[in-house]
């Protein structure tokens, strides 16, 4: 069945496409009766306005900004390479990328300042958690700037939607899968973040330390190793870890770097350490067809990228928001049941 059109709504309220144009786009000129009745034959219809083709009437762009962390992390290169597919697929939206050093909360929070509201209507940002962030968030709000956060929440601030994972949630998870690979070996767990200083990877081990101590508490969860998701670091801190620890059964990698977590096992005794790491990515899905990764915690980059467009566009609106259309899921991945 066809959705219906501003053409049904004028033909059951009985007036004319200009009117109903009018009563759209909240003009004068029309009496309260007659809005009456055109909201009357839009609910009987379930007409929904499409606001981007409002939009365009008005000759309304909308101006979108994403700011993701630079560097080798191959999932926000991910990301940065979907926004730029798929930025042409949005009707009447302009998107731009603008990247900064990875973890640094200076530049990122000078790079929320530098933003010009007359050249901005929203931003979604992937964040570092500091009260330099948050002030700079709260300034974008304050002059009008619709504001996300991506992958990585700051629900401290001001901003007005999260699009990204559970993280807790992502953290349970691995623990259960890394519980469960390690039963029968007693010993100890290593997590590999990034940088505790962002939300998601402390998110990420908090919910992966409750279920392994309330569940696999015969396991030792060592204290975490921060590589600053650079595949080098990584590589010579878990290096280095495996050869001083030999009672190693598990590695949990909160973030990126994963291409340092493989080479790191490469090196590893037979018996190596069960791993469970963080977004598939061709350097993962190599891993886990080879036997080096058990498991791969995903988020869908394309959905989360369609997701923080939409809520954007809504809260540029002034519109609603359904939190369940907007909940990104977790996906698990094995080797048998790679996409």
């Amino acid at each position: 069945m066809s959705r219906p059109t501003i053409h049904d709504v004028a033909r059951i309220a009985g007036v004319s496409l200009s009117t109903v144009d009018r009563v759209l786009n909240d003009r004068e000129g029309v009496r309260r009766a007659t809005r009456a009745r055109v909201a009357e034959a839009m609910q009987q219809l379930g007409y929904e306005r499409n606001i981007a083709a409002a939009n365009l009437a008005r000759r309304r762009q909308y101006r979108l900004l994403f700011v993701l962390p630079a560097g080798g992390n191959s999932f926000m290169r991910g990301l940065e390479r979907e926004i730029g597919a798929r930025a042409e697929a949005w009707e009447f939206t302009a998107i731009s990328v603008t990247t900064v050093p990875p973890f640094d909360d200076a530049a990122l929070a000078g790079a929320l300042q530098s933003i010009d509201p007359a050249q901005t209507d929203g931003v979604a940002v992937v964040a570092t958690d500091s009260a330099a962030v948050r002030a700079a968030l709260a300034a974008l709000r304050d002059r009008g700037v619709a504001v996300v956060t991506l992958v990585s929440d700051l629900p401290s601030s001001r901003r007005q939607h999260f699009v990204g994972i559970d993280n807790v949630q992502a953290g349970r998870t691995a623990a259960s899968l890394l519980g469960r690979f390690c039963r029968g070996r007693t010993g100890s767990i290593v997590t590999v973040a990034g940088s505790m200083l962002v939300r998601d990877h402390a998110e990420r081990r908090l919910g992966f330390e409750q279920v392994l101590r309330q569940e696999f508490s015969d396991q030792r969860v060592l204290p975490p190793l921060e590589g600053f998701d650079d595949q080098d670091i990584v590589a010579a801190q878990l290096a280095e870890l495996l050869a001083r620890t030999p009672d190693v059964v598990g590695i949990y990698s909160l973030g990126a770097g994963t291409r340092g977590v493989a080479r790191a096992m490469a090196q590893a005794r037979p018996d190596a350490p069960s791993v469970v790491v963080h977004e598939l990515t061709a350097h993962s899905r190599q891993a886990l067809l080879d036997g080096t990764f058990d498991a791969v915690i995903h988020q869908d980059p394309v959905r989360e990228i369609s997701v923080a467009v939409s809520l954007l566009q809504s809260l540029i609106e002034g519109g609603a928001i359904d939190p369940e259309a907007a909940r990104i899921g977790i996906e698990v991945y094995l080797r048998d049941n790679l996409p």
